[in-house]
């Protein structure tokens, strides 16, 4: 074991071994426990020697946000969208079951990281793919919110601290780069299929009020046929 351990430590320093490293770190203890001089003492190297990989705690952040990302399982072909996303979405809800401080680490974030970008334009792509419009995966995706990356923002969760953020939408299209645009294609299709409204906090060019009605009227037209056929809960066996 104390071979094992003094092995990895003369293993050459990366920012991949640095990247797992800091899972790992906040996996055993926390993310409020992370730290750069944690984490340095845990690789057995000087904190100074992070910085050559990775810029700053907040650059280690993302970078974590996105290995986490990465082992969501790639959509399935041959199947419908629904079973598709519903899949990949369990995919990320069992991800993020193996690591807790994710949902918090991905909520604190003030932009998408390029991971969380590529798997959002992804699930988009599916939508697409089955046949619905720019206009409607737009609104689908608002409805969905953070569950589409396998969590929810719960209202009685203590541990959410209010005013938190998470990662905003892509700006309009006409605002977006043009690698913007080639990187993540279908994000970029559906910033403009929808209407807009600059005072909003669901994400620029996207209409608030309308966002949020969208998303209630729905869950309000399941809940109601749900009533309506007499639905109960499967009962687990113990």
């Amino acid at each position: 074991m104390v071979e094992q351990a003094e092995t990895l430590r003369r293993t050459p320093l990366s920012r991949e071994r640095i990247l797992r490293a800091a899972v790992a770190l906040a996996d055993e203890t926390g993310i409020e426990s992370l730290s750069m001089r944690n984490l340095a003492h845990d690789l057995g190297v000087v904190p100074m020697a992070l910085y050559k990989h990775v810029a700053n705690k907040d650059e280690l952040l993302d970078g974590m946000i996105d290995v986490i990302v990465g082992q969501i399982d790639p959509p399935e072909r041959d199947t419908t969208w629904k079973d598709a996303i519903r899949r990949r979405i369990l995919s990320a809800r069992e991800v993020l079951r193996r690591h807790p401080w994710a949902p918090l680490a991905i909520e604190s974030r003030t932009m998408a990281t390029p991971a969380v970008l590529a798997y959002l334009d992804s699930v988009v792509g599916t939508l697409r793919a089955g046949g619905f419009s720019a206009n409607l995966a737009h609104h689908v995706m608002h409805t969905m919110g953070s569950r589409v990356l396998g969590f929810s923002q719960e209202l009685f969760d203590d541990s959410r601290r209010a005013g938190r953020s998470g990662p905003t939408s892509p700006e309009p299209a006409a605002a977006l780069p043009p690698e913007f645009a080639a990187r993540f294609p279908h994000l970029a299709e559906i910033a403009t299929a929808a209407s807009h409204d600059d005072e909003t906090v669901v994400g620029q060019g996207c209409d608030d009020q309308f966002e949020f009605e969208f998303a209630l009227d729905l869950l309000l037209d399941g809940i109601e046929r749900l009533h309506e056929q007499g639905w109960t809960a499967p009962r687990r066996p113990r």
